[in-house]
């Protein structure tokens, strides 16, 4: 079953039994994988199913042949909020974020933020990300909300464990806060209760005064380490600090 292709789907596409393929994912199927009538493959639903799927006779649809159950998430949901980098870094922060686990991503418009994104450049992030959990095997696609303001962002944040990256100063490492925090690992989908958001920020990093509003919205300031890291390189190394505690066994 783990060496099947796998392809994500949009509810619309779902009629019945069976799946009507797209123009693209025909293409993919048929002349990039080489697939014929009879192959198999993994539909993903996006939000937790995972179904067998048989191309049929007819180029454009697929039959489900049976709703099959993989675990591949982490056990407990982490939305990253990363303020947006300059240049096209974003595209590699989505995919990198989505094979690390990642459950939501949340772009923030900070103070120090140059990039004002199109919503050509969303639907690309979106796609990049759907991309990715087909190669990373997830059971679901992350969702790539709309951006945001920093202030809107911590404001409204309701996830139990709230951290944000800080540069400088004395904060403690983010590992030895999860870790103290103990967080515990249940079935998913899990509660908010036990959700974790990670915030990291632009080049230059975050003001002074954007730090103090999260710590009064109830964000903890965590260090990432010794060194000076760059807007695409902190989020990847918070998520891969989460994702290395979580997968523990």
């Amino acid at each position: 079953m783990a060496q099947l292709q796998r392809l994500a789907i949009a509810p619309s596409q779902l009629q019945d039994r069976q799946i009507l393929l797209t123009a693209q994912q025909q293409h993919y199927l048929y002349r990039v994988l080489r697939l014929r009538e009879g192959d198999r493959f993994l539909a993903m639903y996006g939000r937790g199913h995972c179904w067998l799927a048989e191309l049929a006779a007819v180029d454009a649809v697929a039959v489900i042949q049976e709703e099959v159950f993989i675990k591949s998430e982490l056990d407990v949901e982490v939305t990253l909020m990363p303020a947006l980098p300059k240049g096209n870094g974003f595209d590699d922060v989505v995919r990198q974020a989505v094979e690390l686990g990642v459950y939501c991503i949340i772009p923030l418009v900070s103070d120090r933020t140059l990039l004002k994104p199109s919503s050509q450049k969303i639907e690309r992030w979106r796609r990049i990300a759907a991309e990715a959990a087909e190669q990373s095997e997830r059971e679901i696609v992350p969702a790539i909300l709309e951006p945001v303001s920093f202030a809107v962002g911590v404001e409204n944040c309701d996830r139990k464990y709230r951290y944000i990256c800080v540069a400088r100063g004395n904060s403690r490492h983010l590992l030895d806060c999860l870790l103290d925090n103990k967080i515990e690992k249940e079935e998913f989908p899990i509660p908010n209760s036990q959700s974790i958001v990670i915030a990291t920020g632009p080049e230059g990093g975050w003001t002074d005064g954007e730090v103090k509003s999260a710590i009064e919205f109830g964000f903890q300031p965590v260090s990432l380490g010794s060194r000076i890291l760059r807007a695409v390189t902190a989020p990847i190394v918070a998520l891969s600090i989460i994702a290395g505690v979580l997968d523990r066994r």
